[in-house]
This record gives C-alpha cells, structure tokens and sequence, in this order.
C-alpha cells in the first residue's frame, strides 16, 4: 500500500510559496506588521507573520482589529434566534425593535445590506470618535436614514449591522456583547476574541503616502456601532472561526443555516457582478479565477483584516495587519487560498458504495427526458440523488429524501421543489414529477401522462 503524506501536512514549497507572498504583501503594502494563518481539512496548516509587535514576531495570539468581520459575528447572532423561532427573516424590524425610524426594512434586508439606508452614520466620522457621541439609535441613523428604495439594491450599510446588533440586545435581554460572548466565542473556544483590546496585541498605525513615516491611529470603543465593527481578534480565533463558518457547529448554528449565510442574498441586478462579487446574509461571495469564496473583509483606522474560504477547496486563509490603507488583505487572503489548493490539489474521499439499496429507489435511477432534453438520476452514497444533463449546462440539482417516497430539491432551479415518482395502477413508475415538470423515461413517451397530451401519430420524418 503506497503511502501518502499525511493530510495536515503542507510540503515545502508550498509552505515557502505562502511565505513569499505574505512578504512581497508587507513590504509592497507598507505595513508594520502582517500575520496569516491557512485553515485545511478543519485545522490549522500554516502561520506566517512578517515584522514585529512589540520587538517580537506576532504569533497566532497577537490580537489585531478586525473591523466589519464582525458583522458576520453578529449575522450568527441573529440566525441563531431565526432558528429558535423568535424571529422571521422577513420580519420588518418595527415588529421587534419599535421607533426607530428605519423600522420598515426587514431582518434579511438588514442582514444582506439591502435596506435602503445609508453607509455610514451622521456626522463625525463614527471610526475616529468616540462611541459615547452615539448614544441612541437616532443618533446612528440620522434624520434621513434611507437612501433608497428598500429591497431594491445593494448598499453597504454599517447602521444596519447596529440595528442588527439593537435587535439582539431586545430579543435577548442582554448586551450584545454579552450575548456574542455566550452564545459564540465561548462555544466555539474563541477566548481571544473581544470588543476592547487585550495584551498582547497591535497597535494600529497610518503609514504616510509620499514617506515611510508613521502616525498612530486613536483607538475608540464604538459605542451603538459595535456591532458593525468593535471585535479585535487574532488568526488562531479565527481560524477556527472559519472552520466553524465551512462545517457549522450545533451549538452555535448548524450547517444548513451556514450554507444559508453564504448564499447570495443581494439582488443580484445590483451587486457588483463584474467584480464577481455578491452579498449573502452577513457574509461576501467572491469569484476569483473561477474559484467561488466566501468571507468578510474588515477595516478600522490602523487595522486591514481579511477572512476568505473555499468551501470546495476546503481551505480558508485569515490576513491581519495594522495599518489604515496600502494593503488588499482580501486579495492577499485568496491567493494564499490559491497557493495551496493549486499546489495541493483537495485529495478527494474514497469512493464508496451504498449501504443499502432499495429497490423502489433504484429503479429511478438511470436516464430520463423532460421533453426532449436528455436528464440522468443518479443516487449516491451519501443518500442523495442528482439529477443533470447528460450534456450541455443546463438546470441540475442533489435532492434529499423525504421518508415518503418524495424527494426535496437542495440547489439551483430546483431548490426546494418536490421531486416525485407517479405510479401506474399496477405499480409501476409511468414518469418523474418535478415541480409539474414531467420526466419520462423516452423523449415524450406516449405511455406517460404528459401535459399537453402525445400526437398519436408519433414521431416522423419530413419529406
């Protein structure tokens, strides 16, 4: 049996290869320091850092600010009373948090930044000032809070994530912060995450465009804005928060209200498509080099912090620094992700078969026509069935059994229609219905029940 490396292992060139862009990252971006971490296979695989905090290397401990991934912390919040039926996403925020002004967008709309209302909140710049200038939520919003239609487009809001961070508070009977230390860090072992620095941790500095100077940047509590922003962090929190974001974690949100998160949510009219970029519910989905990414860029005065995933590839990467500008972290974060899965191929799980077959399911299996279009079910081992196109693009979907018989979509066109087998008096399948879509085992079999009814006269040519 030939042995292979084993799999949390990451092999020398390409450990060198992350190294190397890390470096070029810190001295072309000017930063003082710069600390990365690589996530594979749910752990840790690679920390690199670049510089010094204190006369010393930052290591995977060293807190930086993360500025909006915290957003995506609260976005868990929030799912998280979804789930426990205290909250509809469609709720309009009037229904549990009342007077505030902007009380007509929804919970979703809040979440996926497309509620109409501003970017930033009034008058003086919210990230250089202290928070205790915002008391209220009318102070965060302003006498003008929308800017748009809400529904209608996609406009970055860090307001919403407050009032986002207000609903918590009032669903819970807790400060947000308190909630997210219950609820989150602690459950997922993120103990050096926190709203206000704690040793050892960076300094936050702007780096002089026309000189290698440096000024350092003021560190505010954020007050109200909190939870669009206050987190400080480091890359062992949050790789692990990044493992919990690709596999779900049931004490805190499970798997399929993560899959959720990291779904478009955007109009996707008005996301920045050319960038192949779209917002899900807390969350930022990036294509880049025809790898689909998902994760959340953050940026406070003195700090750039970046968090990228490919669920694919299952490899995530985590990019800190402690300077204002000069640094894509976002980019850097999804090379580093690149680096590895092109070095480093995912070796996939072995195949294996069914545990059990039955019989009435199997016979579905195989090729069918919707139409003319040529569609093959298949079922897997995982106990799912994917039907596709034998050729061509085309809609595809897995589907997951129900218990009776019917099958519920989980993808594309046909997420969340049902899949089903139409018997004949004597037991037999006569034709797959799919959302009254009609599936028959021969291009318009006149044996089936199709819509519209077969020419009898059948098939033919033309003289």
């Amino acid at each position: 049996m030939a042995m292979t490396t084993p799999q949390e292992e990451l092999l020398p060139g390409t450990r060198r290869a992350l190294l190397h862009r890390i470096a070029v990252a810190q001295a072309e971006g000017r930063t003082p320091s710069l600390v990365a971490a690589v996530v594979r296979g749910g752990r840790t695989v690679w920390h690199g850092a670049r510089t010094s905090v204190d006369g010393h290397g930052p290591d995977e401990n060293v807190q930086y600010r993360i500025g909006s991934i915290t957003k995506t912390f609260t976005a868990v919040l929030v799912l998280r009373l979804r789930d426990e039926g205290v909250l509809d996403l469609g709720d309009p925020l009037e229904k549990h948090v009342p007077g505030t002004g902007a009380g007509e967008a929804t919970i979703a709309e809040l979440l996926a930044h497309t509620s109409g209302l501003a970017a930033e909140s009034p008058a003086p710049w919210w990230e250089r000032t202290p928070g205790s200038l915002r008391p209220d939520l009318a102070d965060v919003l302003g006498e003008q809070p929308f800017l748009h239609p809400a529904g209608r487009r996609f406009h970055y809001s860090n307001p919403g994530y407050t009032l986002l961070g207000a609903l918590v508070e009032k669903l819970r009977g807790a400060p947000w912060e308190e909630v997210l230390r219950r609820e989150v860090l602690e459950p997922l072992g993120l103990d050096r995450t926190s709203t206000r620095p704690q040793a050892p941790h960076a300094g936050g500095w702007a780096v002089h465009p026309w000189a290698d100077a440096l000024l350092p940047e003021p560190v505010e509590d954020l007050g109200r804005m909190a939870p669009a922003g206050q987190l400080w962090s480091t890359t062992g929190d949050l790789a692990r928060f990044a493992v919990f974001l690709a596999k779900g974690d049931e004490r805190v949100l499970s798997a399929a209200s993560l899959r959720e998160m990291r779904t478009p949510a955007a109009p996707s009219a008005t996301a920045d498509l050319s960038a192949g970029y779209a917002y899900g519910l807390g969350l930022e989905i990036r294509h880049q080099d025809g790898r689909a990414l998902v994760g959340h860029s953050g940026s406070l005065p003195g700090f750039l912090a970046g968090l990228i995933l490919s669920i694919e590839d299952d490899i995530a990467a985590v990019v800190l620094a402690n300077c204002t500008s000069g640094l894509l972290v976002g980019t850097v974060a999804a090379d580093l992700v690149a680096i590895v899965a092109e070095a480093e191929p995912r070796i996939p799980e072995p195949w294996r078969p069914l545990s059990e077959v039955d019989a009435s399911v199997l016979e579905l299996a195989g090729q069918w026509y919707w139409g003319t279009h040529a569609f093959g079910l298949r079922l897997t081992a995982d106990g799912l069935a994917s039907l596709e196109p034998l050729s061509g693009k085309g809609r595809r979907s897995r589907f997951r059994a129900n218990g009776d018989g019917t099958w519920t979509g989980l993808e594309g066109y046909y997420a969340g229609e049902l899949l089903k087998a139409v018997q004949r008096p004597d037991g037999s399948v006569s034709h797959l219905d799919l959302g009254s879509f009609v599936f028959t085992r021969q291009p318009y079999d006149d044996g089936a029940s199709v819509p519209g009814g077969v020419d009898p006269e059948g098939w033919r040519g033309i003289g």
